[in-house]
């Protein structure tokens, strides 16, 4: 008899593990709570063109994404790019793509900039990650690139991501951040891959293709508890009157919402409940524009200016020629703040007025009067709390529950976040689930 797998959460953790349990004999059904699938990476309109509501890209070390593309064959839809960034620091904006503009960077002393790039290169180089797990990038910046270093650059960096918690971080997230992007480097220059069309473009083949696995996608699906039941099977209950058996559950959602689902079962210790509820996640704000004004000839550009209410802006048509947006050039800024925040409650005007004022501080060029579409989003659980000896609370993919599995972008560690790690770990817990029935 077909085993039949329900998974919660249609971001690529969830359609990646249903494509290979579907692939492996198993009937898969995935429940998204939105109303549409992709997580952080799906997608609105903008100039009537497709765009991701955050800001993506791959590097040339995603394997694990690259492999896929390749087994959709939509290889060629994914275009390499060179990448441009500039940090902005004290009204200045510097480029930093490499060691001739570390050299250059003058808000650091010469002796500095060199340290610097000793210290850079050593994280480039080294594999032994393991030893920076229990010390917090801030206390080990200070001590390998000195008060200087740290202030201008890594602080900043660290603020920007993580605010109140960015002494906690360990070191070997910023290593992984580090050595990632050094390995995505083709003669020098750093290579960012982006889809013809968008990350639209992976979606809908890999959407096609589970359709051809007759994968049952339902949108717009609200769990409110998952039950054991006898024999081991799971039920999802919906309502009070509405629930569902599955013989696996496989869950896509943050620690914090899973914990909320299982904790009526018995048998379930607190302090598996305490562990998922330690991990600690701070939301994202952004806003994406279109403007017929050029504001800068960088993609990316690193706020180092704490007074400055975003952590980064993007110039998206430095890697889609403007001609794909109806000639516009399209704009991201965005930060992440926790709950209680202003810049995470206030409201999109609000936000609006606030980052449209600053961003004239960036670039006093900028005028709001040539911006021609805005839009905003929020996400409530965008980035988890890398603090020190992090490995140690990390909830294996296999719960107390039996036949319930949990596989989140809080699992992946060292490396941040992203859609490789998030096809890396769908492909993982789906093996997990094969491998019980052999």
């Amino acid at each position: 008899m077909t085993k039949r797998v329900a998974i919660l959460g249609g971001g690529y953790t969830g359609l990646i593990a249903a494509l290979r349990l579907s692939q492996a004999g198993y009937s898969v059904t995935i429940f998204e709570k939105s109303g549409n699938v992709g997580g952080l990476a799906s997608g609105f309109k903008i100039e009537n063109a497709p765009l991701e509501k955050a800001y993506h890209h791959l590097f040339k070390t995603d394997k694990y994404i690259i492999n896929l593309v390749n087994e959709l064959n939509i290889e060629d839809k994914l275009i390499w790019h060179d990448s441009s960034t500039a940090i902005f620091y004290n009204n200045n904006l510097y480029p930093f793509e490499g060691a001739l503009d570390l050299l250059r960077f003058k808000p650091l002393s010469f002796l500095n900039r060199l340290r610097a790039g000793l210290v850079i290169l050593y994280l480039q180089k080294t594999t032994k990650w393991q030893k920076l797990q229990s010390i917090s990038a801030y206390k080990w910046m200070l001590k390998y690139s000195g008060k200087q270093v740290t202030e201008v650059i890594w602080e900043p960096l660290l603020k920007g991501k993580f605010n109140k918690f960015y002494d906690q971080i360990s070191m070997a997230w910023l290593w992984a951040r580090i050595n990632t992007r050094a390995q995505s480097r083709v003669s020098g220059k750093e290579k960012l891959g982006y889809f013809e069309g968008g990350f639209e473009t992976f979606t809908g083949a890999l959407i096609a293709k589970l359709k051809k696995q007759e994968v049952d996608i339902r949108l717009n699906i609200t769990i409110s508890e998952i039950q054991k039941m006898e024999n081991n099977k799971i039920k999802l209950v919906f309502d009070a009157s509405t629930s569902l058996d599955f013989d696996y559950c496989l869950a896509t959602v943050p620690s914090n919402v899973f914990s909320k689902l299982i904790k009526n079962n018995t048998g379930i210790k607190r302090v598996y409940l305490k562990k998922l509820n330690n991990t600690k996640y701070l939301g994202a704000r952004l806003i994406i524009f279109s403007s017929t004004q050029e504001i800068t000839k960088f993609y990316w550009h690193n706020i180092n200016d704490m007074n400055l209410p975003f952590l980064v802006f993007i110039n998206h048509t430095r890697l889609v020629n403007k001609s794909k947006f109806k000639n516009k050039y399209v704009y991201y800024i965005a930060t992440y703040a926790s709950a209680d925040n202003y810049i995470f409650k206030c409201t999109d005007t609000e936000l609006e007025n606030l980052w449209f004022k600053n961003l004239v501080k960036v670039f006093p060029n900028f005028d709001k009067n040539k911006i021609h579409e805005v839009y905003h989003f929020k996400f409530a659980n965008a980035q988890h709390i890398v603090n020190n000896n992090y490995w140690k609370s990390i909830p294996k993919f296999k719960t107390p529950i039996e036949n319930v599995f949990l596989a989140n972008f809080s699992q992946i560690y060292p490396e941040d976040r992203g859609t490789n790690y998030a096809v890396r770990d769908g492909e993982k817990v789906a093996q997990i689930i094969i491998d019980r029935n052999k």
